[in-house]
Parts: structure tokens; C-alpha cells; sequence
């Protein structure tokens, strides 16, 4: 059964997906499961959701750190969550995708043999956010008909990985463009205010690992800075990795040091 899953495409939502604008591959999110070699699994699931500002996702950021930490034993399942911008969906569907596979995952732990109290999630940039909104904000996804027991399961990862995340929402600091894909032209200020994440952390905030380089003009480091010291304030477990050279993006960049330390890291959970 699990190598019959491995890199096949799976839907996200059991019958009629929330939310739903139409039935066009944009309109269908999906998980997709990077299985480990037999003689190297660890036990714990990453759930990734790639970048691209909330209007497009990043293979790289996808795929591509799927293929290389399922190498490393970690089972990987890369999340195909729906976009705002051309495709016109905001708030609150990315977080219900993101929430629902983090469900759907740890569903899937006894039949595939990792630890469901072992989930984390991964996310770049725009993905970033997304990880860390379910980690921070779960509560502010929705659920959908036909989720049965799996409904009942926690939201909230185990821990959580963020490679430059976009985190707040205010000026001077924000993404704008995912911002604006993210939230679109009718929304709330209680909604904004509690997207802007490093507002909205609480105790039960999952562990997490920050990394950003100092470089970045796309998404400034204060990103991760006012996350990480909102992490303190409430004393959660947390790691801030911070690089003097490189620019926003990048991914695995071809050995960078937040590799081997990240992956350090999730091994201790």
C-alpha cells in the first residue's frame, strides 16, 4: 500500500470540496505523498506548502524539498492549496486546505507507520505563512461534509518549519502581494489582524524552526524577527537562524547550513 501512494496525486477533500468556484484543476487542491526508502524512515510527516506570493506555487519549495527529505526519512506530503489572484480564492480557503492536510495526514499515520503526535509542516515565503497561520490560527479554518472521524483530529502540527515566511500583514514590514491575493477586496479587520501572525501567537503555538537571510528586500527579516520574539513572549520552543549573505527564495540552495539544521531540529520531536 505505501509505495503505491508514493508521488500520486491525492484529493485533499472527500466529496464536495468548500468553497469550491468550479471544477478546473485550480479549483481541486491536492496532497501528494514522497514516501521515504524503507530503511530510512523516521517516523515523522512533513507537510509542505510550496511558495508564490498566494497567486502561484514555487516547485522548488514543493516537490523539490519532497524529494530530498523523504531521502533523509521523513514521510513528505507537498499540498496543492488554492490561489487568490486570477483564481479568486482569499481567506478563509487557504487555511482551511492547509488545516485539512495537516488532518488528512495524520489520518493516514497507522496504516503508513509515522507518529500522528509527529506532524509538522513546511512552508516558504507565501507558504510560510500558510504553515504558520495553521500552527498559530487553526480555529480559523472551516471543515468540510463528509470528513467523518477525521474531522475530530487536530489541526495544529506537531511543529513547524518556515524558510523566510511572509508573517505580518501591517505596513512597513507586509508582502503586499500576498497580502492582497491572500485577503482579497472584502475582508474583515478582525480577519487581517489576526493573519498578521505574530499578533496571534498563544502558548499553544507549535514549536518552530525560522530561518531568513538578511539580504531579503522581498520579505524583510522583521518577518521572522517579530514572529520569533511573539514565540518567546509566550514561551514556545523556538529556533531563529539568521544568514548575512543571500537574497529572498532559494530553497534547499544547494546545501545551505538551514538544511542540516532544520533537519537536526525535527529529529528531536
Amino acid at each position: 500500500m505505501i509505495r503505491t501512494m508514493d508521488r500520486k496525486p491525492l484529493p485533499l477533500w472527500p466529496g464536495a470540496v468548500p468553497f469550491s468556484l468550479g471544477n478546473e484543476e485550480k479549483d481541486l487542491p491536492a496532497v501528494t505523498p514522497y514516501v521515504p526508502p524503507l530503511w530510512k524512515m523516521n517516523r515523522r510527516a512533513i507537510v509542505i506548502f510550496p511558495g508564490g506570493g498566494y497567486g502561484g506555487l514555487a516547485p522548488y519549495e514543493g516537490e523539490g524539498y519532497a524529494e530530498f527529505f523523504a531521502k533523509q526519512g521523513f514521510f513528505c506530503f507537498v499540498v496543492k492549496y488554492r490561489l487568490g489572484g486570477a483564481d479568486g480564492y482569499h481567506h478563509p480557503v487557504q487555511i482551511s486546505d492547509a488545516a485539512r492536510a495537516v488532518r488528512f495526514v495524520r489520518s493516514l499515520a497507522p496504516g503508513l507507520g509515522f507518529r500522528p503526535e509527529c506532524v509538522g509542516v513546511m512552508g516558504s515565503s507565501a507558504g510560510g505563512h500558510l504553515a504558520a497561520s495553521v500552527a498559530t490560527v487553526p480555529h480559523l479554518a472551516r471543515t468540510g461534509e463528509g470528513e467523518g472521524n477525521i474531522a475530530a483530529l487536530s489541526s495544529r502540527p506537531s511543529f513547524s518549519v518556515l524558510c523566510y515566511p511572509v508573517i505580518t500583514l501591517d505596513a512597513p514590514f507586509a508582502h503586499q502581494g500576498s497580502r492582497q491575493a491572500l485577503l482579497g477586496p472584502h475582508f474583515s479587520a478582525e480577519d487581517e489582524q489576526m493573519l498578521s501572525l505574530e499578533k496571534s501567537v498563544t502558548p499553544e503555538t507549535s514549536p518552530t524552526f525560522l530561518f531568513h537571510r538578511l539580504g531579503d528586500t522581498a520579505v524583510p527579516v522583521e518577518n521572522s524577527l517579530l514572529y520569533a520574539e511573539a514565540l518567546r513572549k509566550n514561551k514556545v520552543r523556538f529556533e531563529l537562524h539568521m544568514y548575512e549573505r543571500g537574497e529572498h527564495g532559494g530553497g534547499l540552495d544547494d546545501g545551505h547550513p538551514w538544511v542540516a539544521e532544520a533537519i537536526r531540529w525535527m529529529n528531536t520531536f
